[in-house]
């Protein structure tokens, strides 16, 4: 009977057969990948990916604008929300038999802060509106949003809040769970209209003065996994990981039993010598 000679096995099994060794190793890594990541669902919380769009992602959206006051915009009213549906929205033409689409009216304290300013004036004397497109806000659809920006000079829990006022068609604003609700009175501020471009832009276009949001992420506007979700995604990993596991194992028994057929090549070659030498 053979000797099973495990180490020596594995050793050529290397040596000869480095796409199976590869192939071990990424089999292996994933398996470990799988299990870390079912391990740190159980400690953690995360995202729900199958809800993309929340109030943080909006919010990020506007932040990533830089809203600029028109030249003698001053007064400038907001466009109504009848305004919706009657001739345009978002390029979508609606004629007097359809219907227009529902329109949602939100005052929300939200933590958006004037990172940049290119006037001087206090910001809690400035209303800035602004007409901008869904995508623009990270929204699906083209539909117009309009959207009124209240500074405020008080912070909130040690953070400056915004009072933001926004007319839209309900089915294209998040689902998820909404910032606090605000006062939307003017008191004695005005109204300014404003143009948003983006804050990557080298020449914004001209106005009076420019400004450059910054908002702090609210982790409690987050669409997260709920428990069970959690549960079940992690007990699948595991599964999953448990599953390439015993493939690393049973590849790593078959290279350590099989005898290459350089040995064998090599024991016949000594034992046809043998007589020779005895001679």
């Amino acid at each position: 009977m053979g000797s099973w000679h495990p180490i020596a096995n594995l050793k050529e099994y290397v040596y000869e057969h480095p796409p199976g060794v590869i192939f071990f190793l990424c089999v292996l890594t994933l398996a470990l990948t799988f299990l870390s990541f079912g391990s740190y669902t159980h400690t953690h919380r995360l995202p729900n990916p199958d809800t993309p769009q929340d109030w943080n992602h909006f919010l990020s959206s506007l932040a990533h604008l830089q809203l600029c006051a028109k030249a003698n915009g001053v007064g400038v009213e907001m466009v109504s929300s009848t305004t919706f549906g009657q001739e345009e929205l978002g390029g979508t033409a609606y004629n007097s038999t359809q219907s227009p689409p529902s329109i949602t009216h939100l005052s929300l304290s939200v933590p958006l802060a004037v990172m940049h300013s290119s006037d001087s004036q206090s910001m809690s004397n400035v209303h800035l509106r602004a007409m901008l497109l869904a995508s623009q806000l990270g929204l699906t659809g083209n539909e117009t949003v309009n959207v009124t920006l209240m500074f405020s000079s008080q912070p909130v829990e040690g953070n400056l809040h915004t009072c933001l006022t926004i007319s839209a068609p309900t089915h294209i604003l998040p689902l998820t769970l909404r910032p606090p609700v605000c006062s939307a009175s003017e008191g004695t501020s005005y109204p300014v209209k404003a143009v948003a471009t983006d804050t990557s832009s080298l020449k914004p276009p001209m106005s009076e003065s420019c400004y450059i949001l910054q908002y702090t992420p609210d982790s409690t506007l987050t669409a997260m996994l709920t428990q069970k979700e959690l549960g079940l995604a992690g007990r699948h990993l595991i599964q999953v990981s448990i599953c390439l596991l015993g493939v690393c194992v049973l590849l790593f028994l078959s290279a350590s039993l099989t005898h290459t057929h350089t040995r064998r090549d090599h024991n016949g070659l000594d034992h046809q010598t043998e007589p020779l030498m005895d001679s």
